[in-house]
């Protein structure tokens, strides 16, 4: 069975980032995710993980103007220096707080742009991220994001990232598979995971359409965590919802689905 996660991006928010840790502790959790975690010195973070006995499993490379309405980095032309820059500092926070997977954002499609030299730029990159992070024993992985959310994003549904893997050709690079995202984009959220579970090095979930915890929207999430949990799938399943209500009210999943996981 693979064990759960708790997103602090987005859970917890009621407290400052520093403050979620324990947060993640008390309703216990023994690994966490953090999509920027730039904002604190790795000192604090590493202080945090040890004080509350947590992992951090996941982080994002720097996006650059992504989350702010901005194109991002990892496929835009002529950004490939600074897209080169935010790999170093993933890489400087994973190594030093042992993470063990970092998630490559592509970005959007420019305007001003076509497609292919987009998508050319986003192989490179990519490239240059499966090498660089798994010189460190960091394993790189990629994410859908659906269209509506994230007009123009690079890679949004299942075949996008299948024919990306072909591109680039690493046997180290996986997905990213975020159920929320897949359901938006129409996708079989289940056939998915199952036809896909060989290439996914993560998997994150939220409820359908509203992005709340599970059971406020229409995707399966019994069967889904029911064939996870009998699947040979290893990695992290992780929380990264928005809260219908305050936060620490919001398990009751993770009690009806998850009660008999000793390990999450």
């Amino acid at each position: 069975m693979s064990h759960l996660a708790v997103n602090l991006s987005m859970i917890f928010t009621e407290v400052p980032l520093i403050e979620r840790f324990a947060l993640a502790h008390a309703h216990g959790f023994q690994h966490v995710e953090i999509q920027f975690p730039y904002e604190l010195d790795v000192i604090d973070i590493r202080t945090q993980l040890e004080q509350h006995n947590l992992s951090l499993c996941l982080i994002n490379v720097p996006a650059g103007d992504l989350m702010q309405g901005g194109n991002g980095l990892a496929g835009v032309p002529g950004r490939e220096i600074e897209f080169h820059q935010a790999l170093e500092q993933a890489i400087r926070y994973a190594t030093a707080l042992d993470v063990p997977r970092v998630n490559i954002l592509a970005g959007k499609q420019p305007l001003d742009a076509d497609l292919l030299p987009c998508l050319n730029t986003l192989a490179s990159n990519l490239k240059l991220a499966c090498h660089l992070l798994t010189e460190q024993g960091i394993e790189p992985v990629f994410e859908m994001i659906n269209g509506t959310d994230m007009p123009r994003f690079l890679v949004q549904n299942i075949a996008q990232a299948q024919e990306m893997l072909e591109a680039i050709n690493h046997p180290a690079l996986k997905m990213q598979y975020d159920c929320y995202h897949m359901a938006m984009m129409g996708e079989d959220v289940l056939a998915g995971l199952q036809e896909n579970i060989d290439q996914i090095g993560h998997i994150q979930f939220a409820d359908c359409p509203d992005r709340h915890e599970p059971d406020t929207g229409n995707i399966p999430y019994k069967q889904i965590f029911d064939w996870l949990q009998q699947s040979d799938y290893r990695g992290l399943i992780a929380a990264e919802y928005r809260p219908k209500i305050q936060s620490d009210q919001s398990f009751a999943w993770k009690k009806k689905y998850f009660s008999n996981d000793v390990n999450t």
